[in-house]
């Protein structure tokens, strides 16, 4: 079965995404839509072994109004997931 970022929460410019069959070691990612930039000061880690869970990313203040979306990659740096894309305000 496909792994998948199930849903996503904005609060206080903090994500919290929850998560399924993300093996421990994913590295998940903010990306802007419209470049489709990754933004390598959001990069969070799987730590739980556990394959179901939630992420908090907290937002720098750099970052600018618009949409984005999650992107998780395996340990082998290959794409495994990608959320849905959201508004940052």
């Amino acid at each position: 079965m496909k792994p998948i970022i199930s849903s996503i929460e904005i609060e206080n410019r903090v994500i919290v995404a929850k998560y399924q069959r993300l093996m421990v070691g994913a590295k998940v990612v903010l990306v802007e839509k419209a470049s489709g930039r990754q933004l390598p000061e959001t990069v969070t880690r799987v730590a739980s072994p556990v394959p179901v869970g939630a992420l908090r990313i907290r937002l720098p203040e750099a970052i600018e109004p618009g949409t984005y979306f999650l992107r998780a990659l395996n340990g082998h740096g290959e794409d495994a997931a990608q959320s849905v894309d959201f508004e940052i305000s």
